[in-house]
């Protein structure tokens, strides 16, 4: 019986570091809110209200979703506010990673008419991009379900959002690839040209490896975890080197339904404790069938670069 019929191994104990709301990823929230009040208020005021709100009016208004989605981000709305120096204080009606329906409020805001009226924008652009991506992730992740395979991302993010849209990656089900260049090594067909480049030898998928591994263990660096090896092929030819130097996971990037069959095969024969992970041309018509090929990860670099800010709405209550 093959590994991907049912044979134990014990591949899912390692994986990457998951992205969770940490301190890091508070600080680079508190720094992307400051550069939104930047772009709304440059070092003026918000003119509109100024000139037609009174000062002093309180007020509430929900957080209303306009199409149904799964939540990311309502879970750092206080955090938002802290930043914003906002006199609000909110209700929160939804948790991260649930699902909500069209017209479903979220959250209520209340507190000064002003505060709510600029702070509206800004507080809608943070929840409305963690909220696609979230929900684009979730039907990503529907079309594997009955399979092994688990949907990742990659690093395609918007600059400065990575920790938030991973994160928000998470709330739709999804896992997350590594955060950064810092947190796992990944040899990509790029590391070995370069090299061969520079001094005319092109390392071979299990030289490679080996390499990064005597790197790991020569004290150069001090790691809290040992970092996983990662090595990417396009080539069924290149797999059974790489397998040979038992790497935690061997990327095949591009490769078709049949041959991510092949190498599922050769690896379940060669060395059922790599994973596979299948990349390059997925999309939700591609996706069902990369799965079925028996890979264990699917990283999606569409996640994140392709996601849709959901829309939501501040809907004034009277």
């Amino acid at each position: 019986m093959s590994v991907h019929q049912g044979q134990t191994t014990n591949r899912m104990q390692k994986d990457y570091r998951p992205q969770t709301i940490d301190s890091a990823l508070l600080d680079d929230l508190s720094q992307l809110v400051r550069l939104a009040i930047r772009e709304d208020l440059d070092r003026t005021a918000d003119l509109t209200t100024l000139a037609l709100v009174p000062q002093g009016g309180m007020g509430s208004a929900i957080i209303q979703s306009r199409v149904a989605g799964v939540a990311a981000g309502i879970d750092l709305i206080e955090a938002i506010l802290q930043e914003l120096d906002a006199k609000i204080t909110w209700t929160q009606h939804i948790g991260d990673g649930e699902v909500f329906e069209s017209k479903q409020a979220l959250a209520t805001l209340s507190g000064e008419t002003r505060d709510l009226l600029t702070c509206e924008r800004t507080i809608l652009n943070f929840l409305g991009r963690l909220c696609g991506i979230a929900t684009l992730t979730s039907r990503y992740v529907a079309k594997v379900a009955g399979t092994k395979a688990r949907v990742y991302d990659t690093r395609k993010t918007t600059p400065g959002w990575r920790r938030l849209e991973k994160y928000a990656v998470r709330c739709g089900g999804g896992r997350n690839h590594r955060l950064g260049l810092y947190d796992g090594i990944l040899i990509k067909d790029n590391h070995l040209a370069c090299r061969a480049a520079k001094d005319g030898e092109l390392l071979d998928p299990g030289t490679a490896v080996q390499t990064a591994r005597t790197f790991l263990a020569s004290g150069a660096f001090r790691f809290e975890h040992v970092p996983m090896i990662e090595i990417e092929i396009d080539r069924v030819s290149q797999l059974e080197s790489a397998l040979s130097a038992s790497p935690d996971i061997v990327l095949l990037d591009n490769m078709s339904s049949e041959l991510l069959k092949q190498c599922v095969e050769l690896r379940d024969k060669k060395a059922p404790m790599v994973e596979l992970e299948a990349s390059g041309g997925v999309n939700l018509d591609t996706i069902h069938n990369i799965a079925l090929s028996g890979v264990d990860r699917i990283s999606v670099g569409a996640l994140t670069h392709s996601a849709i800010n959901l829309d939501l709405g501040l809907d004034w209550i009277v």
